[in-house]
C-alpha cells in the first residue's frame, strides 16, 4: 500500500516550524488508545523528521491518564495533571527530531486547541478567553519544566540525527 490515506479523524498535531525548543509542539490523540493512533502520527511527522527511528516517552503503561478540563465557573482545573507528570514524547527521525506534549484526549475542544497552538509557539488565533489562555500557558510552561527535568540521556536527540537531509 502506498501513498497517504484519508483519515476519518485527522491527526491533531501542531508543530513549531523551527524545531529544537524545549517543546516543539503537541499531539492531541482522539482516544486513550494511543497505540492505535501512532501510525498516523508517524505518517504526519515523516515530511518534517524523515523516517522515524525512535520514540521515547516519559510515562509507563501503568501511569494514570491525565484529564484536562474547564469548570463551569470559568476557573480552570488541571485534575490529573497536578499529581502526574505531563506526557511528553521525543520522536527522532532520520533528519530531525521533535519534542511533543501529549494533550489528553478528554480535553475540551477550546482548551485542547489552545494548548496545541501554545506548545507550537503559534498565535492564539481567535481564542480570547483569558482564563483559557492562562491555563494553556501554564500547561505548556509546566511541560517545558518537566522536559528540562528529564535526565540528559533520557530525552536527548540521538547524535546521528541532524537538521539537514542525509
Amino acid at each position: 500500500m502506498s501513498g497517504s490515506r484519508r483519515l476519518a479523524s485527522p491527526v491533531r498535531l501542531a508543530l513549531n516550524p523551527c524545531l529544537g525548543g524545549d517543546i516543539d509542539g503537541a499531539w492531541w490523540p482522539h482516544s486513550f488508545a494511543l497505540a492505535g493512533e501512532l501510525p498516523e502520527l508517524i505518517e504526519a511527522l515523516h515530511p518534517v523528521l524523515g523516517e522515524v527511528l525512535d520514540i521515547k516517552i516519559n510515562w509507563s503503561a501503568a501511569s494514570g491518564t491525565a484529564i484536562l478540563k474547564t469548570l463551569k465557573s470559568g476557573a480552570v482545573s488541571m485534575h490529573g495533571w497536578n499529581d502526574r507528570q505531563h506526557r511528553l514524547m521525543l520522536i527522532s527521525g532520520r533528519t530531525n527530531f521533535a519534542r511533543l506534549l501529549v494533550v489528553p484526549s478528554s480535553a475540551s475542544v477550546r482548551l485542547g486547541r489552545l494548548v496545541m497552538r501554545r506548545a507550537a509557539s503559534m498565535s492564539s488565533g481567535v481564542e480570547q478567553d483569558s482564563s483559557l489562555c492562562d491555563m494553556a500557558d501554564a500547561v505548556v510552561l509546566a511541560a517545558k519544566v518537566e522536559c528540562s527535568s528529564w535526565s540528559a540521556e533520557a530525552f536527548e536527540a540521538p547524535a546521528d540525527v541532524t537538521a539537514s537531509a542525509p
